[in-house]
């Protein structure tokens, strides 16, 4: 009698048959294990139009690396004279919107945003740790830091201007909010486990 009071207190009952034989789901609803085995055949080809579309995005971060070496870091002798070096913000908008033509200036500030347009599509993509307005701002002015350091230093015709910075990384923060972050998160979804 002690034994079978032990037993009803533990909770312990004998299996059947029956029982062991087909074990239950715990909380998983019928509809849930029904597609389980749809998902499991659907995995695949996620994992490939993910790989694919990652394997586009690098191609198109290494052709926007070559447009903007090409751009930023080839030597401009004629302008030698023209081009200054500018360390205070705002400096060298003002001189772009005091030209008389006003296309110039538009060319110069949206030139120079739509460089960092690639940027803040493309790397979330590839690096989803990057994924984030404020993460996407700090890669993006490190690199267009570096890349105004070695034009200043050491392209002919070309100086370091901290406006360029600034529009760039305004331009990766214009291309991360319309399609960077979607794309990321589409990209880099993880389905949950039933």
């Amino acid at each position: 009698m002690a034994r079978t009071a032990l037993r009803s207190r533990a909770g312990w009952r004998p299996r059947t048959a029956k029982a062991a034989q087909a074990p239950k789901a715990k909380g998983t609803p019928k509809a849930k294990q029904a597609t389980a085995p749809t998902r499991r055949k659907r995995e695949p080809l996620r994992f490939l139009a993910r790989m694919v579309t990652m394997l586009c995005a690098f191609v198109l971060m290494v052709a926007f690396a070559v447009v903007l070496a090409r751009l930023t870091l080839e030597p401009s002798p004629a302008s030698e004279a023209l081009t200054h070096t500018n360390l205070r913000p705002g400096r060298s908008l003002k001189a772009y919107l005091d030209q008389p033509e006003l296309r110039d200036a538009a060319k110069q500030i949206g030139g120079n945003l739509l460089l960092g347009i690639p940027f803040g599509i493309l790397a979330p993509v590839i690096a989803p740790r990057t994924r984030g307005p404020l993460r996407i701002l700090l890669l993006t002015a490190t690199v267009m830091l570096l890349v105004e350091l070695a034009q200043g230093a050491m392209v002919t015709g070309r100086a370091f201007d901290i406006d360029d910075v600034i529009l760039n990384t305004s331009g990766a923060l214009i291309g991360y909010l319309l399609l960077g972050r979607r794309l990321s998160r589409a990209v880099h979804s993880r389905e949950r486990s039933a």
